[in-house]
């Protein structure tokens, strides 16, 4: 199939509520990939929570029209100069962080998640909700061509930052993890969790997605507290920030409250001996490292992690939006490309 001159997206137009569908359609040039840099036609894109926040406002967009999309699955078209790592014909994965200063203390200590200049897919330059994307080849996965598309999809944030998640808990083999909020993310890393060894414990509103979990393993799937017993640890996927003090107050002795999300709504006030004595704590995500993300695929490639999807035609990323911002997305909402 030969390269089409002209590309159609989704872009951000006037940021607000989903209901008025801030995403316009719009057609531009295909791009020549740079130093460094692939063009990748894209296969499917997953539409993460990330996304609404951009559309929505509460991530301001960085620019006007920029392009929504950080968990693409394509096929390099075109290499530009200096890139070594893949040719055209490979299938690749294009993920939120797109680039790092490489020279910061953080850069430089294997914390590049913390890069005091960094770059990300779809946030500073366009992302996936398109026909064709361009990204820097040095923050690119490698993925298997016999991989669906719509499955590897979600894997390349939500199943990355989960995993992140996951790591900051610090839970080991037979522990006990509280998720609250299950969408994308939280249907992988609970299965993350399981094959770990761990006892999971979901709360959330949806009843499909209560169902989801308990089908794939976990111990208990309840719309609210309290649980069976005290967590070692828990991860609040659902960008509420009422949850906290609910997911504190679960914990046992020594328990950490892992924040996943890039945004989250006011935290209520916290009483310090109901939420925070006995060395309970709270931590955050703040995106991935490269070596985060290549963990993550390894491991969901040896474990069979399976990946639940909401498969959308690519014209109706609006409505893929809306649906996850109302619940009604069963595991992780997917833009499939024109073939």
């Amino acid at each position: 199939m030969g390269r089409a001159d002209r590309l159609q997206a989704w872009a951000v137009d006037q940021p607000g509520p989903v209901s008025t569908h801030p995403l316009a359609a719009v057609e531009r040039p295909v791009p020549e990939p740079a130093a460094h840099q692939l063009l990748v036609r894209v296969e499917a894109c997953g539409v993460c929570r990330t996304d609404l926040h951009l559309a929505e406002g509460d991530l301001p967009p960085k620019r006007h029209l920029v392009v929504p999309g950080h968990e693409v699955v394509g096929v390099v078209e075109a290499a530009g100069e200096s890139t070594s790592r893949f040719q055209p014909g490979d299938r690749v994965g294009v993920a939120w962080l797109g680039g790092t200063c490489g020279r910061c203390r953080f850069c430089t200590t294997g914390r590049e998640n913390l890069c005091v200049a960094p770059t990300f897919t779809s946030w500073d330059v366009d992302g996936g909700y398109a026909t064709y994307t361009v990204a820097d080849e040095r923050y690119v996965y490698r993925l298997a061509p016999s991989l669906p598309a719509a499955s590897a999809a979600p894997l390349l944030c939500a199943g990355i930052i989960g995993y992140r998640a996951w790591l900051r808990t610090g839970l080991g083999p037979g522990g006990r993890l509280g998720i609250y909020g299950f969408g994308g993310s939280a249907h992988l890393t609970a299965q993350v969790a399981i094959a770990q060894g761990a006892r999971v414990h979901v709360v959330t509103r949806s009843p499909a997605a209560r169902s989801l979990a308990l089908e794939l393993g976990a111990s208990s799937a309840v719309e609210a507290g309290p649980l069976d017993e005290p967590l070692d640890a828990a991860i609040v996927f659902a960008p509420a920030g009422e949850l906290v003090p609910l997911a504190l107050e679960a914990l046992d002795r020594g328990g950490r409250v892992v924040v996943a999300g890039i945004h989250l709504s006011d935290i209520p006030p916290l009483n310090y001996q109901r939420h925070l004595f006995q060395e309970r704590s709270l931590a955050s995500v703040t995106a991935n490292t490269r070596a985060d993300g290549q963990e993550f695929l390894d491991l969901a490639a040896r474990t069979g992690i399976k990946v639940t999807t909401s498969n959308y035609g690519l014209e109706e990323a609006n409505r893929a939006l809306l649906d996850l911002a109302q619940g009604r997305v069963r595991g992780a909402a997917v833009l499939l490309a024109p073939s």
